[in-house]
């Protein structure tokens, strides 16, 4: 039975090693003490209850992860500004970035990694200024790509040579789960739609001032007229001037 569970200090020795078997990039030293530690950076372990000779709380997957603010966060800005429905006052608004995610070969398609992925979402959703979580994923690893996208990630950026492997680049993709209202940008439907609206209300707008104008104008020559018929029939041109003038201010 697979059991998902904090990453304690002394994970570190089986924690590395599974790093440097996964993945072709070496990670520093500061870095594995941090994780099983605590600073900085959130982690949880994957282990199998079920195995024998003591190797029942042996790690055989992992996730880490720490906080990011939003506005300093690799996610293109116009994804950020979305995600903070447009409020450049909320300076506090934050992401979760998954740092590193592995299972080792055994215990891959049983749905571990996915259990550890919910960990990470279930973290980011219980802190208030969370928007989304956000990771990266080297472009020829599709097992990856297909599971955050059968976990509804959104394929938002592709980096170009983001990667450096044995001296050579590789581009990697960007992908974002939103959490506590955060949300993708519109489609290209979705906006025009949006622009489309806007222009409606935009002519009804005009159209209600011309009616409304005009209907002043008639009043107004109606006013006007009422005016003329309450002076004597040799008027003062001046108390004439004053009557309308004073109408037409209403």
């Amino acid at each position: 039975m697979v059991i998902v569970r904090p990453i304690r200090p002394s994970d570190l020795d089986i924690l590395e090693h599974i790093h440097g078997r996964l993945f072709p990039i070496r990670y520093e030293s500061t870095f594995f003490h941090d994780v099983v530690n605590g600073r900085d950076i959130v982690s949880w372990g994957a282990v199998d209850s079920s195995r024998p000779d003591g190797q029942s709380d042996e790690l055989i997957g992992f996730v880490t992860a720490r906080i990011v603010l939003a506005k300093e966060s690799e996610v293109d800005p116009i994804h950020i500004v979305d995600m903070l429905g447009y409020d450049s006052a909320k300076s506090d608004q934050t992401l979760v970035y998954v740092l590193t995610l592995g299972v080792v070969e055994a215990y891959r398609s049983l749905g571990v990694a996915s259990s550890l992925i919910r960990e990470v979402i279930k973290y980011a959703s219980s802190i208030p200024t969370c928007r989304a979580v956000y990771l990266h994923v080297i472009s020829y690893n599709n097992p990856a790509i297909n599971l955050y996208k059968k976990m509804s990630f959104k394929c938002v950026r592709r980096l170009q040579g983001f990667y450096l492997i044995n001296g050579q680049h590789y581009d990697s993709f960007l992908f974002l789960y939103y959490v506590n209202g955060g949300r993708s940008p519109c489609s290209p439907l979705e906006l025009l739609t949006a622009i489309v609206s806007y222009m409606r209300c935009g002519f009804k707008s005009v159209a209600a001032r011309l009616c409304k104008n005009g209907g002043r104008k008639i009043t107004r020559r109606a006013k006007c007229k009422e005016s003329h018929s309450l002076v004597s029939a040799t008027p003062n041109k001046r108390n004439m001037a004053v009557e309308c003038s004073g109408y037409e201010c209403v």
